[in-house]
């Protein structure tokens, strides 16, 4: 056993417990109260990234509850390393804003394309110059719906006449630094609001920041709900005529993958859908860069994810590479035994809760008899490679329908990605049943 494969989960177990988090939060605390400083909360708007467009519309309604300083920055959109199939990424998040838009009321609307770079560069000389005259929140949200309103009107002079003028060279200075004060903090994202040592992303993470402000005391006015909380849909599935089958595209080097395996399976069993494994090497495995600060952002925030819906997570042992293809090989098998879902749940457990080493015989045996499996199957499955033609073709239609990462999940003609988008996946078996 490699040092690394046995210390591995000793370290994570510490780093990613809740304890740890809930004591760095306990430092910051004291540390801000010491300093005399206020709540302070950046944020890292992006303007042609319609993640960054809801959370402008959403930040008056955040402040009015809260005591907080926001401190807002207009950036540049993260760099190639961080966003592999930056064209996938960028079609994507237009179709994924609009969902999240009309569930939550909000305003989006995907007309196919990106803003016109004319038009981006307004709106970023706009917001520049918000940012400088202390007026940012009044202006972004409507500089936003001008400059995604998918036609070629003009800025209303408003926005321009309110504002002092700033020139190009100022713009380029602010976001410089702003993508360096980015960078410095640990991010690379746009639509990424930071407090006192931990990021959230968009409207999807703003609840964990409530929660934490709210722990604090530092609402306005007494106890409030959450503007947008988690909801996986759940406790509203019931069963289903004849559903759709659920394709669920994952990685067993994908944490998001790991805490969302439970649910989805939940979801079929309540709703009576089958859920097609639908398996796909990691990205770093087909060649994609992960950089080290997206990696652990997403462990992070999978940690703080698990925490709200009671999954065991932590205590990690990276699969990456021969333990992945082991576990992989194992899945026909599995499935020839009606045993898929729960060889999946117990190899995820085990490699993201439980530390188990998925790379050493001793270690995938325990996943594969606790799934109700013979190790003498398995070992005769592990020699077999017809897995790879199959990971090949889920990765292929996966790429067909628009995406490239894990979670994802097929219904019909609905795509979704992330582990924090059962809702829709719940929304698309009731459509397709109502069309």
């Amino acid at each position: 056993m490699r040092l690394k494969t046995l210390l591995m989960p000793m370290i994570t177990q510490h780093r990613f417990a809740r304890g740890t988090l809930l004591a760095q939060r306990t430092k910051a605390e004291k540390a801000r109260l010491a300093s005399g400083r206020p709540h302070e909360v950046y944020y890292f708007h992006q303007v042609d990234d319609p993640y960054s467009h809801l959370v402008a519309q959403a930040l008056p309604r955040f402040l009015a509850r809260y005591n907080i300083e926001l401190k807002p920055h207009v950036v540049s959109p993260p760099p190639d390393s961080a966003a592999p199939e930056r064209e996938k990424l960028v079609a994507y998040s237009r179709v994924d804003a609009a969902l999240l838009a009309q569930r939550h009321g909000l305003s989006f609307v995907d007309h196919g394309r990106q803003p016109a770079l004319a038009r981006a560069r307004q709106a970023t000389h706009t917001l520049v110059a918000a940012i400088q005259d202390g007026q940012f929140v009044e202006h972004v949200a409507s500089v936003g719906q001008w400059l995604w309103a998918g036609d070629e009107t003009q800025m209303p002079p408003e926005q321009f006449n309110a504002l002092k003028p700033v020139s190009s060279q100022d713009v380029q200075n602010h976001i410089a630094q702003a993508d360096g004060l980015r960078d410095k903090l640990g991010h690379y994202l746009g639509g990424m609001l930071y407090y006192e040592g931990e990021w959230y992303w968009g409207i999807d993470r703003l609840y964990h920041l409530e929660q934490r402000l709210q722990a604090l005391g530092a609402q306005a006015n007494g106890a409030i709900a959450l503007l947008f909380p988690a909801d996986d849909g759940l406790e509203h599935a019931k069963p289903l005529e004849n559903p759709p089958d659920i394709d669920f595209f994952f990685s067993f080097r994908s944490p998001y993958s790991a805490i969302v395996a439970p649910r989805i399976f939940e979801l079929g069993r309540l709703t009576g859908a089958k859920v097609n494994l639908r398996f796909v090497l990691p990205m770093v495995m087909r060649g994609l860069p992960v950089p080290k600060v997206k990696r652990e952002y997403i462990v992070y925030d999978t940690a703080r994810e698990a925490h709200v819906r009671n999954i065991p997570f932590g205590r990690l042992n990276d699969p990456v590479g021969k333990p992945t293809e082991r576990g992989l090989a194992l899945i026909p098998f599995a499935e020839q035994h009606s045993k898929g879902q729960e060889f999946v749940l117990s190899y995820m457990q085990g490699v993201w809760a439980e530390g188990i080493d998925a790379g050493s015989d001793k270690g995938l045996k325990k996943i594969v008899e606790r799934a109700g499996l013979r190790w003498e199957g398995a070992e005769v499955a592990l020699q077999h490679e017809a897995w790879r033609e199959r990971a090949t073709a889920n990765r292929e239609e996966l790429f067909a329908a628009g995406l490239w990462g894990v979670p994802s999940f097929k219904v019909g003609n609905t795509v979704v990605w992330g582990q924090d988008r059962l809702w829709a996946v719940h929304e698309a078996l009731k459509f397709h049943l109502a069309t």
